[in-house]
């Protein structure tokens, strides 16, 4: 499986979660079956606020799954149309969201638990 993770700074598996996926300077891809962790530079980061296109931003990269702090509805149900599910991070780093994940113990975010004017369950302000 193949984990996206959205990160200030890429620092491998220990690497912070980002607080919002748009606004991510990079993504840290971890592909669980494999044991592999490779980073993408954010291809969409100067996009129109509320006009993200997640797979530019991913470069196009095939995953099966994001982990981040928050996501705009867009983003959000661009990931979903293509199967990909999107989860809150709980903890702090891309090591204990992968623990988290692992156990079924990260919420998957839905459209009314996105990003919207900066409330719900949007971690970034």
């Amino acid at each position: 499986m193949k984990i996206c993770f959205a990160v200030l700074k890429d620092e491998g598996v220990e690497s912070t979660v980002y607080n919002h996926f748009g606004s991510a300077p990079a993504f840290v891809v971890v592909n669980t079956e494999k044991n592999d962790v490779f980073t993408v530079v954010n291809r969409d980061a100067d996009h129109i606020h509320g006009a993200c296109n997640p797979m530019k931003a991913i470069g196009g990269t095939e995953v099966d799954a994001v982990v981040v702090g928050g996501i705009g509805a867009g983003a959000l149900t661009g990931l979903n149309s293509r199967g990909i599910k999107v989860f809150k991070a709980t903890g702090t780093t891309i090591k204990d969201n992968l623990a988290l994940f692992s156990e079924n113990k990260l919420p998957e975010l839905t459209i009314d638990r996105t990003c919207a004017g900066h409330a719900g369950g949007c971690a970034h302000h």
